[in-house]
């Protein structure tokens, strides 16, 4: 049994720890991505950001997942981007990831937004096929200003 909830500040360090766990699993680049990217150390505060949201999923009060919406820097008023989507390998499989892409789709149309942006990399591409699933189109290159350039895969969802 897990939950969904927005994140509280007490989640900066253990939700940081998560995301770069996942990234040394998959042996995915560390730099010019959310791995080195100081954000990272403070998701809550980046989070209070106007149309935006970071859905935590815990199991017995331990954090396992997030997924969030953002209007990232040179996006379209009416684009934001699902960021900050990793589960713990132990949490996998059990539709967390599931369950976190609807809340931040619905979120995403209750913002008013009519697209979804996402960048990822090759090494996820269990993610990818996630986002193919629910309607995210691959694009031939990045929209808006990137702050990860080692993402190489970029796709975005009508809503």
């Amino acid at each position: 049994m897990y939950s969904l909830r927005e994140i509280k500040k007490s989640d900066n360090t253990a939700l940081a720890q998560m995301i770069r766990n996942v990234f040394e699993e998959f042996d995915a680049p560390r730099q010019g991505t959310v791995f080195s990217d100081p954000t990272t150390d403070h998701l809550f505060e980046l989070f209070r950001k106007a149309k935006s949201v970071l859905w935590v999923a815990e199991i017995d009060s331990k954090i396992v997942g997030c997924s969030g919406v953002f209007p990232s820097e040179g996006l379209d008023n009416d684009t934001a981007e699902l960021v900050k989507y990793y589960i713990s390998a132990n949490a996998r499989g059990k539709g967390i990831g599931k369950n976190l892409m609807f809340k931040c789709i619905e979120s995403a149309r209750s913002f008013g937004y009519k697209k979804l942006y996402i960048e990822s990399l090759p090494v996820f591409s269990k993610a990818i096929a996630i986002y193919q699933q629910n309607g995210f189109v691959f694009l031939d290159k990045p929209l808006g200003n990137s702050a990860h350039p080692s993402c190489d895969v970029w796709m975005v969802k009508e809503l």
